[in-house]
């Protein structure tokens, strides 16, 4: 069974950082690239970064750019995406997801989210 699981989330004031995880299971991991996505409320689901676990190739979203860092622990199958110098922009859910598709274009396999609340 795939699982994609993610943690971290919470509550952070501007300026401050977050730690984002994601565990994954019961695929082959090195196969795979796996992103972080986000949705907030009434707005469209939003890639924001991705890995590509053969390789460690990243891509970023603009937004993000500079401030977010993706990173994989292919002997953990864990994916990390450290958040910096949050805004309240940032707020969302965030969710982790698994393709075979470059640059996390289409995803496969989805976790259930961990919510990033931002305050100003």
């Amino acid at each position: 069974e795939v699982q994609l699981v993610e943690s971290g989330g919470g509550l952070v004031q501007a300026g401050g950082s977050l730690r984002l995880s994601c565990a994954a299971s019961g695929f082959t991991f090195d196969d795979y690239y796996v992103g972080w996505f986000r949705q907030a409320p009434g707005k469209e689901r939003e890639r924001v970064s991705c890995i590509s676990s053969s390789d460690g190739r990243t891509y970023y979203a603009d937004s993000v750019k500079g401030r977010f860092t993706i990173s994989s622990d292919n002997a953990k199958n864990t994916v990390i995406l450290q958040m910096n110098s949050l805004k309240p922009e940032d707020t969302a859910v965030y969710y982790c997801a698994a393709g075979v598709v470059p640059r996390c274009s289409v995803m496969d396999y989805w976790g259930k989210g961990t919510l990033v609340t931002v305050s100003s």
